[in-house]
Order: C-alpha cells, then structure tokens, then sequence
C-alpha cells in the first residue's frame, strides 16, 4: 500500500502541475494580471470559456475518481485513494502556481476553488488546509495499519 501511495500522490503532484500551467496560460491568453485574485478574474471570463472550464473541472475529478476506482480493491480503498490523490493535486496546484507566477501572494488571497455547479470562493489557506490535514490523517491511518 505505501507504494501506490507514494504513486498516486506523484500523480496527484504531476496533475496539479499540469493544470498549474493551463491556468498560466489561461491568465496570460485573457490578460489577467498574475496579482489578480481568482474571484476578480472570473468577472473577466467570457462566458463561453467559464464553461470550457467547467468542462476542465469535471474531467479533472473524473480523472481523480477513474484512478480511485482503477487502484482499489475495496470501497473503502477507492475512497481514501481518491481523497489521498485529490489532497495532492490540490495542494500542489496552489504550489505550482506559486511557483510558475508566484499565486497566491498571500495565504489569505481569494480563490475560486471550484465553478461546478456556481463558483466555490475562499481564501486560498482555506484548501490547503483541508488537503493537508487529508494527508496527514490518511497516513496516521496507514501508519497505524487502520487502513
């Protein structure tokens, strides 16, 4: 089980960075300032393309759950493989992102964490927060053989 941990959050990390660099790109093709908050940047959206990402975000948690589903052996294990793997790529996200534009300037900055089905906002600690507490009790578990 270590290793597919191990697996699944390289995964995780390699996913975050890859939609790290759509949003960059995103950013830059509509001309949103790297300093802008994702709330403000979503009134700068065209319509048309608040839902090509809604797309975007329903193929990345289909992707979470196909590999969940893929790597487990019980329901249980499809769960916490799916939360495991979601806590990774949604902490490294917000890694990748400060590291390719330096976003969030601040732990406290607004984000738009999820479009689907209207607009989830919170300050960026807030998922972060939640991703690592996810990772530290998945491993408490594993590390006390409950799961």
């Amino acid at each position: 089980m270590l290793t597919k941990l191990f697996l699944l959050a390289l995964f995780g990390i390699a996913m975050a960075h890859f939609e790290g660099v759509v949003v960059v790109y995103l950013r830059n093709v509509l001309g949103i300032l790297d300093s802008e908050s994702n709330n403000e940047s979503v009134d700068k959206f065209p319509k048309r393309f608040l839902h090509i990402e809604m797309t975007r975000e329903a193929a990345t948690i289909i992707m979470l759950l196909v590999i969940a589903y893929l790597v487990g052996v019980t329901w249980i294990e499809k769960g916490v493989i799916f939360l495991w793997t979601f806590a990774f790529w949604d902490l490294f996200y917000y890694l990748s992102l400060y590291i390719l534009i330096k976003w969030p300037p601040k732990l406290t900055t607004i984000d738009v964490l999820f479009l689907i089905p209207k607009p989830w906002i919170a300050p960026v600690w807030f998922p972060m927060g939640v991703s690592t507490i996810t990772i530290i009790i998945i491993a408490a578990l594993y590390l006390f053989h409950i799961i």
